[in-house]
């Protein structure tokens, strides 16, 4: 009998592995179902996977369901470096440390050189980051805009917006629907030429890459932050100090106003705000009163219906953990002003919910339904500033989940 050691067998596993690796559609549709880390380092394995994964097509196609807010971003406001918060238990390091991937080669007659301080986020929105970099040129200073994908490190400069005159620029807006489309829109109000109250839209499309006035010039309450826009349920909202709201649609192109939230006079001064969005969800947060550790948590209904608690928040049990946060000092009128301040409301796709709170030198998280919180994790002081301090506001941070979304 002849020996077969050592033959290989046309039809057995090996032969069906390198059958199915040799196959860009399958190997493709094989790695479509993988989260973003993986993926990520799967770039290294060879020329032809780094190839495959970075087509931009891929990434036109990818979006894992479960891709959900990993990490939160807190700026320091001096100098501009980041803390980075991870929410999924793992402690990974944080995507970047600064921003100095972010160039502006075409740029000529800037005299100084590339410098992440220069560089600001403006917004997170599902993956991506909208980002200002201040110019300094021999005629003045200017700002150029960029949206970058930090998990790829790829980014994409804005064009100037083409009008026939000089013109004021009040506000800018990231929108971003991966589930929806592959494009981004960049949501601009500006000054109008008719008239110094009168606002105008301007929209850039990644599918474009070009800017486009939308609508007519429009009015709007004279507290209006434009600045801090928040993109939920296909719309950017903006809030007035005052209350007024209002949001802008983008698949509609319509202007629309949003309910006043439930309150009262006899509340008394506010001494917070945080608006945002995470999990598809829109939610505010007013906080009256100096010594307040009792307060909701409300949120937008779909059909702009009104506002409406989703949870109630209680954070005796933390102030009585880190008494650290009672402070006799700030306003005479308070018998105790609790030093605390929230940061981020997350929400995920299985409804688990929680505040991120910075309190003197820390930052904690506070599980909205079991009422139970634990320290993500100790704050370094910078510079001069006091251990004692609060460093952070919510407008101060940023959602971080990874993506391969092209820019």
């Amino acid at each position: 009998m002849a020996s077969t050691a050592g033959n290989k067998n046309p039809s057995g596993p090996t032969a069906a592995a390198e059958m199915i690796g040799g196959n860009d559609d399958i190997v493709t549709e094989i790695l479509l179902r993988l989260p973003v880390k993986p993926l990520v380092r799967f770039k290294c394995v060879s020329k032809r996977w780094l190839s495959l994964i970075s087509d931009p097509h891929f990434s036109r196609r990818y979006h894992h369901p479960r891709v959900s807010v990993s990490g939160v971003f807190l700026r320091r406001r001096i100098p501009s470096q980041f803390q980075f918060v991870t929410l999924d238990g793992t402690h990974s390091k944080p995507p970047f440390t600064s921003l100095d991937f972010i160039t502006d080669k075409d740029n000529d007659n800037d005299i100084d050189p590339p410098c992440s301080s220069r560089i600001k986020i403006l917004e997170s929105c599902n993956g991506l980051l909208l980002c200002r970099r201040l110019n300094k040129t021999l005629t003045g200073q200017s700002h150029r805009y960029f949206v970058c994908n930090p998990t790829t490190k790829q980014f994409s400069r804005l064009p100037f917006i083409s009008t026939d005159g000089p013109i004021t620029i009040f506000g800018l807006s990231l929108a971003f629907e991966p589930t929806k489309s592959p494009y981004y829109q960049v949501v601009c109000v500006r000054s109008a030429a008719v008239s110094v109250y009168f606002y105008q839209i301007e929209i850039y499309s990644s599918k474009t890459r070009a800017w486009r006035p939308c609508g007519s010039p429009f009015v709007a309450p004279f507290d209006m932050v434009f600045d801090q826009g928040v993109f939920w349920n296909g719309a950017v909202h903006w809030l007035s100090p005052s209350g007024a709201a209002m949001f802008f649609n983008l698949d509609k192109e319509i202007l629309g106003t949003m309910p006043s939230l439930p309150g009262s006079e006899a509340w008394g001064k506010r001494r917070f705000r945080y608006f945002g969005e995470s999990g598809g969800h829109l939610h505010l947060i007013e906080i009256y009163g100096a010594g307040t550790t009792q307060f909701q948590v409300f949120e937008m209904s779909s059909d702009y219906s009104g506002w409406f608690v989703k949870y109630e928040v209680d954070l005796d049990g933390i102030v009585a953990a880190f008494p650290e946060m009672v402070r006799n000092f700030l306003d005479p009128c308070d018998s105790s002003y609790v030093a605390f301040v929230i940061v981020f409301v997350v929400r995920n796709e299985e409804e688990e919910a929680e505040l991120l709170l910075h309190v003197p030198g820390k930052i904690l998280s506070y599980n909205l339904r079991e009422k139970s919180f634990n320290k993500c994790c100790e704050l370094t002081p910078y510079s001069n500033e006091s251990s004692s301090s609060l460093q952070f506001g919510w407008l101060d941070a940023y959602q971080y989940m990874e993506s391969l979304a092209c820019v």
